[in-house]
């Protein structure tokens, strides 16, 4: 196994900084995904790659594309450099950074499968966030068929890259906020298992949330549609696994 982290950041330029600090202990290699971010975050970023160029890289992307676009620019950076699988976490530093190593525990117990973040929150999660949550993992496991997932959305997870490869080179995953819900019922469509993890959400002490509540619910529900239709095509498919 050689796994890196990848960090899709936009305009968190107050987080970044410690969040990059807290995984520089880690002693993984790391991708920053700067998705077209305003000058003032991205003159942090370069000063990052330049300060941290022994294990830190920097890819900029020119416009803004959604967290879906650049987490899959990392994807195929990780897969050019020749990683097998990747670390994928939010640059507002509300994941606990500290659980990577059970994350890689667990992904050496289990190669070929997704390690999933089932958050841990505390008080500072918004309930409106909290209801919606729940709302979208039980469209998860209607179009799986299955409890396998236990949350769809925490943007903490590991992947194995060669089940990516095989899916993104053949299908196109949602670019915005439907990326986490998108990318992880087609990978389990795919045949990839699912290894749950908890792990401590909070929400951004830097107070940035590029979450919009009508536009990103709608596209949620989009992909909760499109999802839909295709589990009905796989219909047959998924019954069998799930009586495995």
């Amino acid at each position: 196994m050689k796994t890196c982290v990848i960090v899709p950041v936009y305009n968190h330029e107050q987080a970044i900084p410690e969040v990059v600090a807290k995984l520089k202990e880690q002693g993984l290699f790391c991708l920053l995904v700067n998705d077209g971010s305003s000058d003032a975050c991205s003159k942090v970023l370069d000063a990052i790659a330049e300060q941290e160029a022994g294990w830190l890289a920097l890819i900029n992307r020119p416009e803004n594309g959604g967290k879906g676009a650049a987490v899959l620019d990392g994807f195929n950076e990780a897969i050019r450099l020749g990683f097998t699988h990747a670390i994928q976490i939010d640059a507002d530093g509300q994941h606990d950074v500290n659980d990577i190593p059970e994350f890689l525990a667990a992904s050496r117990r289990k190669p070929d499968a997704m390690i999933l973040g089932q958050p841990v929150f505390d008080d500072s999660v918004p309930k409106g966030r909290l209801y919606g949550r729940q709302f979208t993992n039980l469209w998860i496991a209607i179009n799986t068929l299955s409890s396998a997932i236990a949350d769809g959305m925490c943007g903490f997870r590991l992947y194995p890259l060669a089940a990516v490869a095989q899916l993104i080179g053949t299908t196109r995953i949602g670019r915005r906020m439907d990326f986490d819900i998108d990318i992880i019922v087609r990978l389990f469509w795919q045949g990839t298992d699912v290894v749950n993890l908890p792990t401590r959400v909070r929400y951004p002490y830097d107070g940035v949330s590029h979450f919009q509540l009508w536009r990103d619910n709608a596209m949620i529900s989009t992909i909760h549609a499109r999802l839909c239709l295709g589990m009905l095509m796989r219909f047959p498919r998924l019954l069998i696994r799930h009586w495995r």
